[in-house]
């Protein structure tokens, strides 16, 4: 098994997260002794109609026998509208269908604890106290932050606690109500399908019970062992799918407030542009125009320089601020290109050390001086998100109060930065989280809430619905970074590596959204640059895994899988190198390094059976990845046709812990496997000039119906915590396609998007 950071380099990291030792001792001697905040009852009553009783901070049983539950999390197309509310329904033994969502209200309970607790850069091997430490004071300071966020893969992972607690917990009161209406022994009673049952006949329903259940203490919840599931496991049909087909879903796009207003925006020409000065009388005399605005004074640094047009319609809003006479500041990135920044990452590679996040042996020791090089090196390019609907936010400032109605993975976040453009207490702002179409971590950003609530401060109370255009959206996104990484390592005799030292640089997305959308500086190591790298489960004794953090005059954010997207590809496309260079097979070459890691070994043999042989004139590439907690193994089919690579058929297995709802961890593989193929094989933002280069699907194409491979899923079955599935399909796909490649046609693509030409 691989080794680990040091203690020493730990320490000095978590320092860099405000977690270093001295710190954690003081959290220990304070609030750290006391136990962790409970997530059960919230503090102030569930928005609640029709009679139903609240029987905790989560749930309620209504007149009809219907349970409410109050959703946290956004549904983005990933489906934890139905994953969740199988927990509670498991739980509480009621029919899935039973189960209506509320929005959840601003409260600690519903506060994200996984996602934070996750971004702690620990080896997945590790189990040493220092990293159990680090997480339980995480995990705590998480519990007591309470940020309402969807993201990182941790809907059901975080929720598998707290909502089947509160399931469990309305259970035992209702069980507990029953028993003493029937003067029998609560052990003597059962539920089933939302009534409690006794032996002798007698029988009541959940909604017979709620008002007497409300006044009965639960004691401590106790949990369903997996082994008497009834509903956890089993393919449920997504209960998101009848509204999306007959179109009464309500995106954030669809919000309709009485009275509402459109908004467009004029954005910068180049990065870092200002706007100096704009003519709005020729504007203003456009049919429906209402109003022209500068935003840049309100909006600081909450969001680009910019004005806006407000009318009748969206349409004429949208032709307006195009034909806005503006004059531009230029910014300090005016001439930037493509070439300068990966100049400049180049330079850094060959001067700055980087900050190891995991090392173990001597990667330099005589023992490998004198055994065979083998060197490369990889690069990725900036990714804009291009999520199908646009970027949007409706909103209304109106008697001191503000009302948002947004598609956003990150609803606290966007109350709190409304507050704040609005010179209001964020008890004032009430938002509506309505469903996304597409987030991939766009929608984790608040920049268009800001400039919503910012227009519609001088809107005289009329709600304003903001739309970005789609070449606003692929010209002015918060980029996945664009990344270098340099690869050495040395074989031994034997053709087993003998050490590996990579080093790779890029921009800092946490820093940068630190600032952003806290005020707060970016400092320190941040795991999402390295992630990929140094958490390999490959069993290697000396190794090496650093990285250097750029300026990036680039604005950069997360995006679906984050550093694992291009760090998967440049890991398992040197791995698949080293495989050829020691004259073996790729699969054989990864086995023998996976000798303590029985998990990959199944996922990866699994995935590896499935796809069996390649047909004539086709070839098979494997790519081996953990990310979010969850282990993917893809083999891509891929021929060459015309000069152009195409992908037919990808099999890929995932061990993700137990698998709530096969049906929808399908879909996410499927959707992974897309959304990373288009990057793969097409994605790419390039500056010239300060110029985004691409603008609409046309020069930055997402991949169409013709392309796409079949995808078969294999899930392994697991009895371990439910893990990430969201994003662990998305990093394997472009280096499985990449070796397909190369076995195919011996031409090595160590840069993305895969081009042959």
């Amino acid at each position: 098994m691989a080794a680990h950071s040091s203690p020493s380099r730990r320490r000095f990291l978590l320092g860099g997260l405000g977690l270093g030792v001295a710190g954690v001792g003081a959290l220990v001697l304070g609030w750290g002794v006391l136990p962790p905040r409970q997530r059960l009852h919230g503090s102030a009553p569930l928005p609640l109609q029709d009679g139903a009783v609240a029987l905790n901070g989560w749930l309620a049983i209504g007149t009809d026998g219907t349970v409410t539950l109050a959703m946290p999390r956004s549904e983005m197309g990933q489906g934890v509208h139905t994953a969740l509310p199988m927990l509670v329904a498991e739980e509480l033994d009621v029919p899935l269908a039973s189960v209506k969502l509320i929005q959840a209200p601003n409260d600690k309970i519903f506060g994200n604890v996984a996602m934070l607790k996750d971004s702690l850069p620990f080896h997945p091997d590790d189990q040493g106290r220092l990293k159990a430490l680090a997480q339980w004071t995480v995990a705590k300071a998480a519990r007591e932050l309470g940020v309402i966020v969807t993201g990182g893969s941790s809907s059901v992972k975080d929720g598998w606690g707290p909502m089947r607690e509160a399931g469990a917990s309305a259970r035992a009161m209702l069980v507990g109500a029953a028993a003493a209406l029937w003067q029998v022994p609560a052990a003597q009673c059962r539920t089933q399908d939302g009534e409690v049952l006794h032996p002798d006949g007698r029988r009541a329903s959940y909604a017979s019970l709620a008002q007497r259940a409300a006044v009965i203490d639960p004691g401590t919840p106790v949990l369903k062992l997996p082994k008497d599931f009834k509903l956890i496991g089993q393919p449920a049909p997504r209960r998101d799918t009848p509204s999306k087909v007959n179109g009464s879903a309500r995106f954030g796009i669809d919000a309709r407030p009485p009275g509402m207003l459109y908004a467009a925006l004029h954005l910068p020409p180049r990065l870092g542009d200002s706007l100096s000065a704009f003519d709005a009388a020729p504007i203003l005399a456009m049919p429906g125009v209402k109003k022209v605005l500068d935003l840049t004074p309100q909006l600081a640094q909450r969001s680009i320089s910019c004005a806006a047009v407000v009318a009748d319609t969206w349409w004429r809003a949208k032709q307006a601020a195009a034909a806005l006479p503006t004059q531009w500041k230029a910014g300090p990135q005016a001439n930037l290109s493509s070439a300068d920044v990966y100049a400049e990452f180049a330079r850094l590679l060959d001067t700055e050390a980087g900050y190891a996040y995991h090392a173990s042996g001597e990667v330099e020791s005589k023992a490998v001086q004198g055994m065979r090089q083998v060197s490369a090196e990889y690069r990725a390019p900036f990714l804009a998100h291009a999520a199908m609907e646009p970027v949007n936010c409706t909103a209304q400032v109106k008697n001191g109060k503000v009302m948002l109605w947004a598609s956003t993975q990150a609803p606290g976040i966007a109350v709190g930065v409304a507050a704040k453009v609005a010179g209001v207490d964020a008890k004032d702002v009430s938002i509506e989280v309505l469903l996304l179409g597409g987030g991939f971590g766009r929608r984790l950003e608040v920049d268009m809430v800001a400039q919503a609530v910012a227009i519609a401060l001088q809107c005289d109370g009329a709600p304003v619905q903001l739309v970005w255009t789609r070449e606003q959206d692929t010209k002015h996104d918060m980029y996945r970074p664009a990344a270098l990484a340099r690869f050495a390592a040395r074989l031994d005799e034997h053709g087993r590596i003998a050490s590996w030292d990579n080093k790779s640089v890029s921009g800092s997305i946490t820093h940068q959204y630190l600032q952003r959308n806290f005020g707060l500086p970016g400092a320190g190591p941040d795991k999402t640059t390295a992630e990929g790298e140094f958490d390999m489960p490959y069993e290697i004794a000396n190794q090496r895994i650093a990285h250097v953090i750029a300026d990036s005059a680039v604005p950069v954010g997360y995006w679906r899988s984050v550093g694992h997207s291009h760090n998967a590809f440049f890991k398992e496309s040197f791995i698949d190198e080293l495989a050829h260079a020691a004259g073996q097979d790729g699969i054989a070459f990864r086995r023998a390094m996976l000798v303590r890691h029985p998990r990959h070994l199944a996922v990866l043999d699994a995935a590896v059976a499935r796809a069996g042989s390649p047909p004539p004139g086709h070839a098979h590439g494997v790519a081996l990845h953990q990310s979010f907690g969850s282990i993917v193994a893809q083999v891509a089919q891929v021929s060459v046709e015309n000069g152009e690579i195409r992908v037919q058929r990808v099999v890929c297995a995932i061990d993700c812990g137990i698998a709530v709802n096969p049906n929808i961890i399908a879909q996410q593989m499927e959707s992974a496997v897309l959304f990373g193929l288009s990057a793969a094989l097409g994605g790419e933002i390039t500056f010239k000039e300060g110029r985004v280069e691409q603008g609409n699907f046309h020069d930055y194409p997402v991949l169409r119906m013709g392309q796409t491979p079949e995808v078969e899923t294999i899930i392994i079955a697991s009895a371990e915590h439910p893990e990430g599935v969201g994003e662990p399909g998305t990093p394997p796909i472009a280096p499985a396609v990449a070796n397909a490649v190369f076995s195919l046609t011996g031409k090595r693509l160590r840069s993305l998007p895969l081009r042959l030409a």
